[in-house]
């Protein structure tokens, strides 16, 4: 009977050790599907990554910037809803006069911006900065008629964290 005992725990060892290592191949998958979804969507951009330079300082297109900060301002409210989501590509796709694909890149370049300036603060920050340099006060209206739609999507009120980011952003532009 302890042999017994013996072989089915050793066989349930086994198992687990099995599923734990498919799922960890699973996830590494993942990984590199996100990055090469990154890799591309900086490509089709033009976003190419300086050495020494932060990324935000090596935009080069307000498109970017525009994306980057949609998806800061969606995820700097508490529990965004799929229909923010949603308005937040489709008005992203507008106001920069994109294809859908393209508008999904660029939130896609935004996300991984977000995680390379260490969050949602401090991106608001750099990216603002960024948009005004390369664009001056012009830039200010497709960024707010994205950020407008992100905020009436939902429930329609802002969050204490979005109105700081349009604090942070009029500052940028100096308003």
């Amino acid at each position: 009977m302890p042999i017994l005992i013996a072989i089915i725990g050793a066989l349930g060892a086994a198992a687990y050790w099995y599923f734990r290592m498919r799922d960890i191949g699973v996830a590494g998958r993942d990984l590199v599907n996100v990055a090469n979804d990154v890799r591309l969507a900086a490509r089709r951009f033009g976003f190419s990554r300086r050495s020494n330079i932060h990324p935000a300082e090596s935009i080069e297109d307000p498109k970017v910037a525009i994306g980057g900060l949609a998806v800061v301002f969606l995820e700097l409210d508490d529990l965004p809803s799929q229909d923010a989501r949603i308005a937040m590509t489709r008005e992203l796709q507008r106001a920069t006069n994109v294809i859908l694909q393209d508008a999904e890149e660029l939130a896609i370049l935004g996300r991984w911006l977000m995680s390379e300036c260490g969050g949602p603060e401090p991106t608001v920050t750099r990216l603002s900065k960024k948009l005004f340099k390369l664009g001056g006060g012009e830039q200010l209206a497709p960024l707010m008629q994205v950020l407008n739609a992100i905020g009436t999507a939902g429930d329609g009120s802002l969050s204490e964290r979005q109105r700081d980011a349009l604090d942070d952003i009029k500052y940028a532009f100096k308003l």
